[in-house]
């Protein structure tokens, strides 16, 4: 039954990102308030001083200007303590040069790993699964990913569906696999008879049927 409740509490792509405030290396934070007017990627590790975290929030240090350069903040969580948070972020800074500039949630009551689903019982009772929160400037999640404890995450295909939903919103088009920024994006399908005949008469696009077609952005 617990696992069931679980599963009903995770949030979905389309539900406003639930509120929270929290204590995190940055100081407190009510996320509600935080970052207006830019995307949020929130992700979870499942512990502090260990190998696969470590490598992954240093992929997240080492390429946070190309997430800025998509108006995106970031904020990681685990559920360790604050002073964990500080004493592992100091020694990673120290050992590898590399230093963890974002908020990263202290979360040892669980609170914040609980409400975005980032507990998952058959997995860790105590540790987070590794999930990343796309979130807009809305505060709506547009986009979600999990990861087991033992699978580290890919941080190109983090900027590429980042950079796909950006680009996505602003031209209204859809995205075909394996996209990447400066490839074709997909025409949106037709709705009536009329733009379906546009479609059939259209030279200038990339046309495999009425209902597929590709352009230059």
């Amino acid at each position: 039954m617990e696992t069931n409740e679980t599963i009903n509490l995770m949030p979905r792509i389309g539900d406003t990102a639930p509120d929270f405030e929290a204590v995190t290396t940055k100081g407190n934070i009510k996320f509600s308030d935080y970052a207006q007017d830019k995307w949020i990627v929130l992700f979870s590790h499942p512990a502090d001083f260990t190998p696969v975290c470590t490598t992954e929030m240093s992929g997240f240090a080492t390429r946070k200007s190309e997430f800025e350069a998509l108006n995106t903040e970031l904020m990681g969580l685990s559920i360790d303590s604050i002073h964990a948070h500080l004493a592992w972020v100091n020694n990673v800074r120290e050992k590898t040069g590399v230093y963890f500039d974002f908020p990263i949630i202290a979360d040892i009551d669980m609170k914040v790993s609980k409400l975005y689903g980032m507990l998952q019982p058959n997995e860790s009772l105590t540790a987070a699964v590794r999930a990343v929160f796309f979130i807009d400037p809305a505060k709506k999640i547009r986009l979600i990913m999990y990861y087991p404890l033992n699978v580290g995450r890919n941080m190109d295909e983090i900027l590429r569906v980042l950079e796909g939903l950006q680009t996505s919103d602003k031209h209204g088009v859809a995205l075909p696999l394996n996209w990447e920024k400066g490839k074709k994006v997909i025409i949106p399908p037709p709705k009536t008879l009329n733009e379906m005949q546009d479609r059939l008469n259209d030279t200038v696009n990339e046309k495999i049927d009425f209902y597929l077609m590709k352009k230059e952005l």
